[in-house]
């Protein structure tokens, strides 16, 4: 039995060698690839504030996915001055996300410039470009932790009374100081068994928790009842003054209020103005608001 057993045990080891060398060798191919993107280095420094800030500002900014036919967008061009905020709206799928990935390097431009108060943002290292930018992503995610170490992953020296009021800003004060353990309650991943709403408001306190001079709101208000989204653009107003707001929603209450609106259909910005200059001038525009009035009437 002991003969047998080892056999078969040796067996099974020569009958799984192959695939897991097939496996290792592949996991290297991975680790051993040169990245596609080339840094300048992932240092602090680098970035140096000037006196009078310009904002972002895209040039003639094209994206394509390595080998797709078309590309996801084309020929974007606009500029937010500080101070302002800029919404982006338009249909699922047509680029919206994209133009948030590509201010802090998640996906790199196919051709054209993004700029930060007249730097191209390309020959900026990545931790000095991160460092002015507070992201706040389509997804809503929280880490396994306190609510309080999940906040401090913006702003690791934030005092509790910092937390407080970002929460206050973000209208979640309220439903943590209802929890038994108030910023230290545990999470877990993904910050299950919160609401969407609630999460979404726990990663807009984070992102405003440290000063930035870009924040990016990826459809970033989409859980929250009109009331509390009303509450919490008034509250980040005074917060974000001086700030430019990038804002990605697919509700046109999110945007009226924005001093441009981007519309994107299909990859290329195709009216641009203010929620009032918009009815007046794009019919693809008064259609969004149309089909959003009659779904509201309906509920």
């Amino acid at each position: 039995m002991q003969i047998l057993l080892a056999i078969m045990m040796a067996m099974y080891v020569l009958s799984t060698a192959p695939r897991a060398a097939v496996s290792a060798e592949r996991v290297t191919e991975v680790l051993n690839t040169d990245s596609e993107t080339v840094l300048p280095g992932n240092g602090a420094g680098g970035l140096v504030r000037p006196a009078r800030p310009e904002g972002l500002r895209f040039e003639n900014v094209v994206f394509a996915y390595p080998g797709a036919e078309t590309p996801v967008l084309d020929s974007i061009t606009f500029h937010a001055a500080p101070g302002t905020t800029t919404a982006v709206i338009g249909s699922t799928g047509s680029g919206k996300s994209t133009i948030v990935s590509l201010v802090p390097r998640l996906l790199e431009v196919s051709s054209g410039s993004i700029s930060l108060d007249g730097r191209d943002i390309a020959g900026v290292p990545l931790g000095a470009l991160r460092e002015q930018l507070g992201v706040v992503p389509q997804e809503s995610w929280l880490f396994r932790g306190t609510i309080a170490e999940n906040l401090r992953i913006s702003l690791p020296s934030a005092t509790d009374s910092q937390l407080w009021h970002a929460l206050e800003t973000a209208q979640a004060a309220d439903f943590v100081n209802e929890l038994p353990q108030g910023l230290e309650t545990m999470l877990s991943q993904g910050g299950a068994g919160l609401s969407g709403g609630q999460r979404q408001r726990l990663c807009i306190a984070r992102a405003i928790l440290r000063p930035a001079s870009v924040y990016l709101f990826d459809d970033s208000f989409s859980a929250l009842d009109t009331v509390t989204e009303a509450k919490l653009r008034a509250a980040l107003e005074p917060e974000l003054r001086g700030a430019t707001i990038i804002i990605v929603a697919q509700r046109v209450n999110t945007v009226v209020s924005a001093d441009q609106i981007l519309l994107i259909d299909e990859g290329r910005l195709v009216a641009r103005g203010t929620h009032d200059e918009l009815l007046g001038s794009s019919e693809t525009y008064r259609e969004i608001v149309a089909s959003q009035l009659e779904t509201e009437e309906a509920a």
